[in-house]
């Protein structure tokens, strides 16, 4: 008895002891929210591809009621008279454009990466910069901007583009629509990857390998392909891993450049073959799984390349030559100029257009035809085409959906802030327990997976938890897509901290809330504030996300994308210069503040 009761206080000292420490607590309820907040989403949906839904095809062709369980969805997506049309070909233009998209960018942001961490290139800061703005800005922008230079009434229909009004050149379909044209501006979009993670083995690769080798007579290109390659293939792995996950869930890019894809597909179905939808959503989130288990093999089983003499003190950088260095800086200021300054001046230029897509004007010089109204319109009776808007500046659906859009950005941005620095904070505290490695996976999930699967999943379970269509759930979804950000922020930043800090403290009696805000936070507080900003600017750019989820009013990403599909053209731009021009303020906003920057330490310093 005496035995037992021994037994049982010691448990309870054991309980006492794992709750007295705060990392553990945070872990637990941590582990306990993560959990449900991303595996129940999942569950919800893959029930929802074996559920009958009422008035759609599978109640139709089984003859059972909603909500009764069926695998006809699986069946008909698969192997069905439709099959090919709704999976198969979607499927291949999905991932062709994730490979192509994989290649562009790595081979645009490595070459770039390499001139600018191992060559003598001019004007290294402002390229840097310039950089990555097609990253920083909404995806479909480049999408927008393709369509606007290329498109022509003869190939596409619709009003001629900048080319075809200039100097009436019309390009093929192939090259206006379709796999060729989304393939590079997710390529161009995604090119910061390569350039970031590239460049960073890059800019501090040890240069004994290549010395030893130009000591030994080894050609240049023997050593690029056999010694530096070799050296970035885990950025290059990495980048392809991110692109390619990345690339997977794309609506917008796809949808502007009239490509059909998973993600197109599954809002062509939604409606009258739900059921099948599902299937679709969950066959990109595979593909999001797989990649996380390609990811951790891949870490598990990299090779290491370490010299016996130890880091080298100097980089070799490569001689372009006296007027090469000016040349090949010359060619990407104007490469960039068009892919990040150019955007901008088209939208704006978009919005004073009669016809928006139409530049007859450049051609005939009648500048008078410029109009504000799109802007300035306060009464919509004297106006035609404004199918009964009212311009921008006097548009209230507009400005309010600008506010809701701030208002989850700032939401989301709070909570998944939070939520991941406590996170990394406890991760970093228990690193080398299982727990801890099951929160920091379950953290970093809802990244890979492609955006359009979480909302797809998140649409099924807001609608189980009755909170479908309200802010509420644009917050959840936010705050877990965006958790990895700061996660993996704060972690980093934890993992720095030497224990001893907060020991000193602990010894001192000073309580656990004390400790974060008047020491931990302090030391690392720009990292934890990148935690927070980054997931605010995401958020601010975020359609695919959030376009199932609400009304089309609710936030400016989804009004927008409606008044694209009015074809009211110089709303939709100008809705998007707004979007850009707040994104770029907050994004110089953050580096003045904090010092950081996608860009520095690559070579943007």
């Amino acid at each position: 008895m005496a035995n037992s009761n021994l037994q049982t206080q010691l448990k309870l000292n054991k309980i006492k002891t794992f709750f007295y420490k705060p990392q553990n607590v945070i872990l637990l309820l941590c582990g306990i929210v993560l959990s449900v907040t991303t595996i129940a989403p999942i569950l919800y949906l893959i029930q929802d591809t074996v559920a009958v839904h009422a008035g759609t095809v599978d109640s139709l062709k089984t003859g059972l009621k909603e909500g009764q369980m069926t695998f006809y969805n699986w069946i008909d997506l698969f192997t069905g008279r439709l099959a090919k049309a709704n999976l198969w070909t979607p499927l291949l233009n999905t991932v062709l454009l994730s490979v192509f998209a994989c290649i562009i960018a790595i081979f645009y942001g490595g070459l770039f990466a390499y001139l600018i961490t191992r060559t003598n290139l001019k004007f290294k800061k402002y390229l840097s910069a310039i950089f990555i703005f097609p990253y920083i800005m909404p995806q479909w922008t480049l999408a927008m901007v393709w369509r606007n230079a290329f498109n022509s009434n003869a190939v596409t229909g619709g009003s001629d583009g900048l080319l075809a009004s200039l100097f009436e050149i019309k390009m093929p379909l192939w090259w206006c629509q379709g796999i060729f044209p989304s393939s590079i501006v997710l390529g161009l979009h995604y090119a910061a990857f390569a350039y970031i993670l590239i460049g960073g083995i890059f800019r501090n690769m040890d240069a004994n390998l290549e010395e030893a080798a130009t000591i030994l007579d080894t050609p240049k290109w023997k050593i690029f392909l056999h010694v530096t390659i070799p050296l970035v293939k885990p950025a290059i792995l990495s980048t392809i891993l991110l692109v390619f996950g990345s690339s997977m869930g794309s609506y917008p890019v796809p949808h502007y450049l009239s490509l059909e894809t998973l993600s197109t597909k599954y809002v062509g179905l939604s409606s009258g073959r739900a059921g099948e939808a599902s299937v679709i959503a969950v066959i990109m989130m595979v593909f999001g799984i797989a990649i996380l288990l390609l990811n951790q093999r891949s870490t598990s089983s990299r090779q290491n390349f370490t010299t016996v003499t130890g880091k080298s003190g100097q980089i070799s950088k490569a001689n372009l030559g006296k007027v090469g260095k000016y040349l090949i800086a010359f060619i990407f200021i104007v490469v960039t100029l068009f892919t990040s300054i150019y955007p901008i001046i088209s939208f704006a230029i978009e919005t004073f257009l009669p016809n928006p897509g139409d530049y007859s004007f450049l051609k005939t010089g009648d500048f008078e035809m410029l109009t504000t109204k799109w802007w300035t319109t306060s009464d919509t009776l004297g106006e035609y085409g404004l199918f009964g808007q009212l311009g921008i500046l006097h548009n209230v659906q507009i400005w309010k959906s600008f506010c809701g859009q701030l208002f989850v950005a700032v939401c989301c941005a709070l909570c998944a802030g939070t939520i991941g620095t406590l996170v990394g904070y406890a991760v970093s505290k228990n690193r080398r327990s299982k727990s801890a490695a099951y929160v920091n996976s379950v953290a970093f999930l809802p990244y890979l997976m492609p955006s359009l699967s979480v909302g797809v999943a998140y649409l099924i379970f807001g609608k189980a938890l009755s909170i479908g269509g309200t802010f509420l759930i644009l917050i959840l979804v936010g705050t877990v897509k965006y958790i990895p950000f700061a996660s993996r922020s704060s972690l980093n930043s934890m993992l720095q901290l030497s224990g001893e800090i907060e020991e000193a403290a602990i010894i001192q009696n000073i309580p656990w809330v004390k400790r974060m805000f008047g020491i931990i936070i302090p030391i690392q507080k720009s990292s934890i504030l990148s935690g927070f900003l980054l997931p605010f600017m995401t958020c601010l750019r975020e359609l695919t996300l959030f376009m199932l989820l609400c009304d089309q009013f609710k936030i400016m990403t989804t009004a927008m994308d409606y008044f694209d599909e009015m074809g009211l053209y110089a709303f939709s731009s100008g809705m998007n210069l707004i979007l850009i021009i707040t994104i770029l303020i907050f994004n110089a906003l953050v580096n003045k503040l904090t010092g950081a920057s996608i860009d520095k330490g690559v070579g943007g310093n």
